[in-house]
């Protein structure tokens, strides 16, 4: 398909390479950002522009891949009457497209991308249409760039997204706040990769609650009041101590 990327951030940058590779042709990148257009469309092989009215309008598809909030203002700048459009965000309507075409979709990569990354992670692919045939079409543009692609309503997709904000987004915060405490207690946190890495990998086998270890649930109340003791000079890790011990306590009594 002939394709026009708009944005030039990480899920336009990594989505553009995967449609790139899958061998569709890119015509051109449309960013705010003139310079940022500029170098996504060099590595894509396409042209770029900063200006709406210069968006070349002759594509099958318009993958529009900007933030949430940018995405709810789009119709007031944006009108392609016929033309298959989708945008890229899990926690927004389809619907926000409705007013820019009768024909839209989404297509959202559930997965964290980083356009500085040089290896592509693997990219479970989420989609919806407006109609049957958008749908079809959507989800057979799709399976060319990722092998896990999956129909998702609206509401499924909002449900996801909270669900991916838990295991990552949270995740991430706790392993910063971990970083932060082993720099001022002198101890060094890459000693914690291999724990890391090993409970994350038991996920593709085994359900997590059956994966549980730790005091908390074998309510070793020495060694938990000994942690909470050690934490007393960091206020805030100990509260969050405290809470998420009672967490696993109460699931698992």
């Amino acid at each position: 398909m002939k394709v026009v990327i708009i944005g030039s951030g990480n899920v336009a940058t990594v989505l553009g390479r995967k449609i790139l590779h899958a061998g569709h042709e890119i015509l051109q990148v449309i960013s705010l950002h003139e310079k940022h257009a500029k170098t996504l469309a060099k590595e894509l092989n396409c042209g770029y522009t900063s200006q709406w009215e210069n968006m070349i309008d002759s594509a099958g598809i318009y993958v529009v891949a900007i933030s949430d909030n940018s995405l709810l203002g789009l119709d007031a700048h944006l009108s392609l009457p016929n033309k298959l459009i989708v945008h890229t965000a899990g926690s927004v309507s389809k619907d926000v497209l409705k007013k820019i075409s009768r024909n839209y979709g989404v297509i959202w990569p559930l997965q964290s991308v980083r356009k500085e990354n040089d290896k592509i992670p693997e990219i479970p692919l989420l989609v919806d249409g407006n109609t049957e045939d958008d749908l079809t079409l959507i989800f057979d543009f799709a399976k060319t760039i990722s092998d896990n692609v999956h129909i998702a309503s609206d509401e499924t997709r909002l449900k996801l997204h909270t669900a991916a904000v838990f295991v990552n987004n949270f995740t991430n915060h706790l392993y910063a706040l971990t970083e932060e405490y082993c720099k001022k207690e002198n101890i060094d946190f890459n000693l914690l990769l291999p724990i890391i890495d090993e409970t994350a990998g038991r996920l593709h086998f085994s359900s997590a609650s059956q994966m549980q270890t730790g005091p908390a649930i074998r309510n070793d109340r020495a060694t938990i009041n000994r942690h909470l003791e050690l934490l007393k000079n960091h206020p805030a890790l100990k509260e969050l101590y405290k809470t998420l011990t009672e967490s696993i306590q109460k699931v698992n009594k």
